[in-house]
């Protein structure tokens, strides 16, 4: 760990945001242990755009986009704080995808030895982004696709990005994606869709879920993912241009994977400050009963830049009367 990662102890988790304080009668879950290890943000200083982990056993597996030269670079982590790189989890892609925009990849387990990979690759024949689902049978790969085409690709709508599967607490599985509407100049809606249970087909109808309409979510949304607390389903996601101090994150409220979903009016809970701008594109990750939003940023100035490109930040997700908000970007020590 480097001197601004004060050492990591037996703790699982060497991590954790000082709660805020709230007032008025209101209770924010969130307890400190008084022996936690420390750290500072970013725990991954390098080019390591749209996070998202799993956690194995006592080994936490984080994906994210194409960088170094691979398709989708993975790293290890015992505490979510001290990343080690493991290689390239989908060092192959299908024929019918091209190498260099491997976008967004979102990991699930399956079964004890299945793990399916969704990501966003450049699709030869439609010349679109779309998405694909590869299989392993350990959560480092390496990931196979055996497809034939896309698993979802609307090239009619500027493609299909941002991929992400969500187990509900009855046992289905669902899909969610956006369709890169931008990239043609029309609406960028959040779409919801049924998976198989082995994960690798779509059933049912797909289901428009939310579209760019609040004035801080500029021309798009997008990245995004379900996460269910208390019984009530949130959907989480970024908006605005990933390359600019106006990306954000927010979330929305939805009956069900198929919505109706509504925005918060307290949106964005995570924007740019003094010490990282453009977070967003998070996923959350839970362990002992704390949550945390696991997110990409910018140093201030450096937007749109390779090196060190967007880093991954980490923050405390805390639930004040079933209510998610988050204090950050942070930089200070946090426990």
């Amino acid at each position: 760990m480097t001197d601004r990662r004060v050492r990591r102890g037996a703790a699982a988790l060497a991590a954790a945001l000082l709660a805020t304080g709230c007032g008025g009668g209101s209770t924010t879950e969130s307890s400190t242990p008084k022996d936690a290890n420390v750290f500072t943000n970013p725990v991954v200083k390098t080019d390591a755009p749209d996070p998202q982990a799993i956690r194995v056993g006592d080994t936490w597996y984080l994906f994210h986009t194409n960088a170094g030269g691979r398709n989708v670079p993975v790293l290890t982590s015992p505490d979510l704080v001290e990343w080690t790189p493991a290689g390239d989890a989908l060092p192959e892609l299908p024929d019918w995808a091209d190498a260099g925009k491997t976008w967004a990849p979102e990991a699930i387990q399956l079964a004890p030895d299945r793990f399916v990979l969704y990501y966003t690759v450049a699709d030869r024949a439609s010349g679109r982004q779309c998405l694909g689902r590869a299989v392993a049978s350990t959560p480092l790969g390496p990931y196979a696709d055996d497809s034939d085409k896309p698993l979802v690709c609307q090239p009619d709508l500027g493609g299909s990005i941002d991929a992400s599967p969500f187990r509900d607490t009855d046992g289905s599985l669902w899909l969610l994606w956006k369709n890169d509407g931008n990239a043609i100049g029309v609406d960028t809606w959040l779409w919801s869709q049924r998976l198989s249970p082995d994960g690798l087909t779509l059933t049912g109808p797909a289901t428009k879920l939310l579209r760019q309409t609040e004035p801080w979510e500029g021309t798009l949304i997008e990245g995004p993912f379900f996460h269910r607390h208390d019984g009530k389903l949130f959907l989480f996601f970024a908006a605005n241009a990933y390359d600019k101090d106006t990306y954000a994150e927010g979330y929305a409220v939805c009956e069900g994977p198929t919505g109706p979903c509504v925005k918060a009016p307290e949106n964005p809970i995570l924007k740019s400050n003094d010490v990282a701008t453009g977070p967003g594109h998070a996923s959350i990750v839970e362990q002992d009963g704390r949550t945390w939003l696991l997110y990409h940023a910018w140093p201030p100035g450096q937007e749109g830049t390779t090196d060190p490109g967007r880093q991954i930040w980490l923050n405390e997700l805390t639930w004040t009367n079933g209510t998610p908000s988050v204090r950050g970007p942070l930089r200070e020590v946090q426990r």
